[in-house]
Parts: structure tokens; sequence; C-alpha cells
């Protein structure tokens, strides 16, 4: 039976902020024996991975240590680029913009580049792909930007593989959009959910961490389970075993998955979410014409003028909690 839980514990332990002096002379000792390596800690909720060496030598190990953080569900990603040597190729900086795609997928959780380098700030901020990158001068003031970003609002659930999971994701998934005034996205996000929680019982066999976010107008569904292996394709026309991973690829802006650094994998979708504003009644004359703001302020008592902000309806809040860090 599917229980309500919270997030899982995936975060790091934090180690604390360190003086930039000793920071360095850390820097020079630990990678002296290895002069190219991207390494990973944490400083509270916020995942910082320090980079050493040529930047187009670990750009590649950089991307899947990002996606790796990601996948955890972190406050925030910073990437501390003080260890690396200067004199970067453009082709390796635009692939450190290309970055910016995490960011667009895993809405809520900023993604921020700390350089102490100007040609590497001002190649991330002039490309065309970097734009949802934070980039700043050190990793304090990349953490500080992390942290005032927008947090999603985040429920969880988990599940045990069974044949009524995909049952218990749908009404899980219809009760945080209820609550989140949300009711329009139900029916894509029903199915949505519902083809990634059979796949994962199918396929995978593991128990199911998922999770629904919103933030900024989008809704991010992400199943967690412990098996290595990507999604697959499900058959048509199987009723009992849903209409296929097609199904979730037509109705989702975007769609994933990462590995995740016990061996398993994340798999995620987001699909449009805007807040459904509250539908309020216009004003009208015997017979039914409708009166414009001119009109209402005609109908107005003497003494007492109409605001413009009276007129317009009031966006829904999300009643929930919000995962803070």
């Amino acid at each position: 039976m599917a229980q309500p839980t919270r997030k899982p514990d995936h975060t790091l332990a934090p180690r604390g902020v360190r003086g930039v002096d000793q920071v360095s002379a850390l820097r020079a000792e630990r990678f002296a024996k290895d002069p190219a390596q991207v390494r990973m800690h944490a400083v509270g909720q916020v995942v910082v991975l320090e980079v050493a060496g040529l930047l187009s030598d670990v750009i590649e190990e950089l991307d899947r240590a990002i996606q790796l953080a990601l996948a955890d569900g972190p406050r925030g990603v910073v990437c501390d680029l003080s260890g690396v040597l200067e004199g970067a190729e453009p082709d390796t900086l635009e692939m450190l913009a290309a970055a910016d795609r995490h960011v667009r997928n895993w809405l809520g959780i900023p993604v921020a580049v700390a350089s102490p380098d100007p040609q590497v700030r001002t190649a991330l901020c002039v490309a065309p792909c970097g734009g949802h990158l934070i980039v700043t001068t050190s990793v304090l003031s990349a953490v500080s930007e992390v942290r005032r970003a927008p947090a999603p609002t985040v429920q969880w659930l988990r599940l045990a593989s069974h044949p009524t999971a995909p049952r218990a994701s749908r009404n899980f998934v219809t009760r945080s959009l209820l609550d989140w005034g949300l009711g329009r996205v139900i029916s894509p996000a029903c199915l949505v959910v519902s083809e990634l929680v059979t796949n994962s019982t199918m396929y995978a066999g593991t128990d199911i961490d998922l999770s629904i976010a919103w933030n900024l107008g989008a809704l991010r569904l992400t199943l967690r389970d412990n098996s290595p292996s990507w999604p697959h394709q499900l058959p048509f026309g199987l009723h009992t075993h849903g209409r296929g991973l097609t199904i979730v690829t037509a109705l989702s802006r975007a769609f994933g998955a990462l590995p995740t650094a016990d061996g398993g994998k994340v798999v995620w979708a987001v699909l449009e979410a805007p807040a459904t504003p509250l539908v309020q009644p216009t004003p009208s004359w015997p017979g039914g014409h409708r009166l414009g703001v001119a009109g209402l302020r005609s109908l107005a008592a003497p003494g007492r003028c109409l605001r413009d902000t009276d007129l317009g309806p009031a966006p829904i809040r999300p009643t929930s909690s919000a995962y803070r860090s």
C-alpha cells in the first residue's frame, strides 16, 4: 500500500565554508598528482563541484557530475572553477554554457558557475544557450545567489513495486494538483505519471520515490528507482501495460532520465502548468451586454473610484508546503 512520505534524505553531508586562502592551498596539494578532476561536496543543501586542471579535459565529467547532483534534488548546484587553468577554448566554453539545459529541465534547482576568470564569465553571459545559468566570481556569492532563488513547491510519495502503484500515483498527483489549484493539468499529468510508474514496475521492480514539483508555471514529475536500466518503450494496444513512452513525450515539454550515484536512475517529465486565475463574473447591463473598464467606473458610487487592481482576477497561490533549505 502506498504511503505518503517526506523527501528521502539524499543530500550530502555539509562540510561548511572554508576561507579562500585555505581552500586554494588545499586544492594545490590535492590536485598536484591528479591535475584534471571534479570533486563534490556540499554547503548545506547546495552541492558544490570543485573543478581543477584544464577545463577541456574535464568538461564532460563536469556535465555528468551536474546530472548526478541534480538527480538527488538539492537546493542548487555550484560549479567552482577557481582551480581551472586559464585559456579555455571557445568550444569548451560553449559546452559549459550548454549546462543551461539542465536548468530548463530541472525547474527550481538553479545551477551556478563561479569563476575568477573574466573570459569565462563573459563567454557564459553572452552565450545564447547560457541564459539560465547564474554566473559569479566566487563560490560564496554563487551559493548566496542559489539560496535566494525561489524554491519549488514539492510533494513526495514512496511506492512499492506493485500492480496498484500506477493507480496510487494518479491519486497522489490528482490530490496535489487540486491543492495547488491546477485542476486543468490533472488529465495529462496523470497519464504521464501512470506511464512512468508502470514502466518502472515492469522493468525495474524496486521501490519508487515519486515527486511532483511546481515552479514558475511548469510542473515536474520525477520518478526514482534503484535500477540502472533505462526506460523501455511499452507496446501499444496492451491496455493493462499502458500506452508506451510515446504518450509521455507527446504530453511533456521535456522528458529524460539521469543516472544516480548509487547505480539507479531518475526519470523526469516537465509539463506546462500555468496558474489558473480565479474566474470572476463580468458585470453587465440588463440584457447581457458586458461592461468594460470605463463602464464599471461609471457605475462606481459617488466619492469612490474603482482601481484597475479591483478589476482583474487574483492568481491562485499554492497551499501546500514548499521544500526550503
